[in-house]
């Protein structure tokens, strides 16, 4: 145990120089990793289906060019540049006297609280995934299903269990650091990922009435985005977020994994390859999910408990359920523990570049700062389910706004802005590191679309998302 932990250290501290991927394989896996998340699950398939199936995929292509790769080749340049996380990434590249660096306070906490939800969120499905195997749902009624959800959530206890082994597990790959720990086990595990959603794809497509779903989800129908100029805002909305928000982007999260890279590729083109994963699993996650609920009448648009109750209700009946119910969990464990390690793996870094300690030390002390930041979002449904934010929700809903609606669009703005402006890093600076290696190139002449197209819609996307907690506020 001793020669383990050693190497351990080693690893981290025997020399400055960073740590790279071993592969570009890895990099690819561990940064679609971070941007796949459950969203890509539950909200895309449904926001498809309602603004037009694939006329909305169109819509939300042409954002997710202009918005979110844009912004994410952003994040990966100034990582790559500095060879730093968040932490000293600014104060590398900025100019002297500048306070660009300010913001790694702001990526540091978004990056904090954005756990402190969603490793209760992989407990979830690592229980779900437990509790189908086990056959505890298989034959049962419709109320025992639909109960254990709710049931799991006012039960503290068992709460913190699951959460708790979600932790264990995200802390025990990091630990070992980016190649002996993250790489080596997010690299199998999300071709693992894509290997089960392809299963469960083909599969939901032999479900009677699967053709209806899936008619409904990917047939065009230009008339619902342009029914009206209302409508076609909403849409557009709808299209804007996905773009941005399914991307992780915006807190640091990919800076990191940019500082572990090499010089052979050009950024814009690992964002390309990474975006196009991150809207492959969601679109290949309808096919999954339409036909299922076409097939046993339930709705696409249920959100978390479309999860949780309608669908472990159809695995419960159908046959090969407890199967097909158990890939379905595993999928989703997947999904939520690759995010969960990517960005554990942000933090540790910001600990390890901003104070100086070693990795074993840094993630001991993540280890058990997280373990006590969780129980606010557990305790949130049961024990605190009273403390509500009016316009927002209850504990967990708090957590999520500040993170999704406020760090992370500023955030982007300020990649964006500091990537663009002479004031920051500068065009120039950021070009030529984006640019360098094999692969697409960013045309110079893009700059002004750059920042008044994308700069313009993370302007939009704060604001709406404003919009209807003012109006709660307010009366409005």
């Amino acid at each position: 145990m001793l020669d383990n932990n050693t190497s351990i250290e080693n690893e981290n501290v025997k020399s400055s120089k960073r740590a790279n991927f071993n592969s570009r394989l890895g990099f690819i896996m561990i940064a679609a990793g971070c941007a796949v998340g459950l969203g890509n699950v539950w909200r895309f398939p449904f926001i498809t289906g309602q603004y037009g199936g694939a006329a909305f995929i169109i819509l939300y292509l042409i954002f997710l060019l202009v918005l979110g790769i844009p912004i994410m080749a952003m994040e990966f340049a100034v990582g790559r540049a500095s060879k730093k996380s968040t932490a000293q990434a600014f104060n590398v590249l900025e100019k002297p006297g500048s306070k660009w660096h300010i913001f790694k306070w702001f990526s540091f906490a978004g990056q904090l609280i954005l756990m402190m939800f969603y490793t209760c969120v992989a407990g979830w499905m690592i229980a779900y995934t437990f509790k189908t195997l086990t056959g505890a749902f298989d034959g049962k009624s419709v109320e025992v299903v639909s109960a254990e959800f709710p049931n799991m959530l006012a039960d503290p206890v068992q709460l913190f269990i699951w959460t708790f082994i979600a932790i264990v597990i995200g802390i025990a790959v990091c630990i070992f650091g980016l190649n002996k720990g993250v790489e080596r086990i997010t690299k199998p595990m999300m071709l693992i990922l894509f290997a089960l959603i392809i299963i469960l794809a083909i599969m939901a497509l032999f479900l009677p009435g699967a053709g209806e779903g899936i008619e409904f989800y990917l047939k065009p129908d230009f008339s619902k985005l342009f029914a009206s100029p209302q409508a076609f805002g909403e849409a557009a909305y709808a299209a804007m977020g996905q773009a941005f928000f399914t991307l992780s982007v915006g807190m640091g999260s990919m800076a990191i994994f940019g500082s572990y890279l090499g010089k052979e590729r050009t950024l814009g083109g690992e964002a390309l390859v990474v975006g196009g994963l991150d809207t492959f699993i969601a679109i290949m996650a309808g096919l999954i999910i339409f036909p299922a609920c076409f097939s046993y009448g339930i709705d696409p648009g249920a959100g978390p408990s479309l999860i949780f109750v309608s669908l472990s209700n159809v695995f419960a009946q159908m046959p090969l359920g407890v199967l097909w119910g158990t890939l379905f969990f595993i999928f989703m464990s997947f999904a939520a523990l690759s995010t969960v390690i990517a960005v554990f793996e942000g933090i540790i870094a910001f600990i390890i570049d901003q104070w100086g300690l070693p990795r074993i030390k840094a993630t001991l002390i993540f280890f058990v700062a997280i373990t006590i930041l969780s129980l606010p979002c557990i305790l949130g449904f049961n024990v605190l389910s009273g403390v509500v934010i009016p316009g927002i929700g209850d504990i967990q809903s708090v957590e999520d706004f500040i993170v999704s609606n406020n760090i992370l669009v500023l955030g982007g703005l300020v990649f964006l802005l500091f990537c663009t402006l002479k004031a920051g890093w500068g065009w120039k600076n950021y070009l030529k590191e984006a640019n360098t290696g094999s692969g697409p190139k960013i045309a110079e002449k893009v700059r002004i679309f750059t920042v008044f197209g994308a700069g313009a819609l993370l302007v939009i996307v704060f604001i709406m998302g404003w919009i209807p907690i003012i109006s709660t506020w307010f009366g409005a």
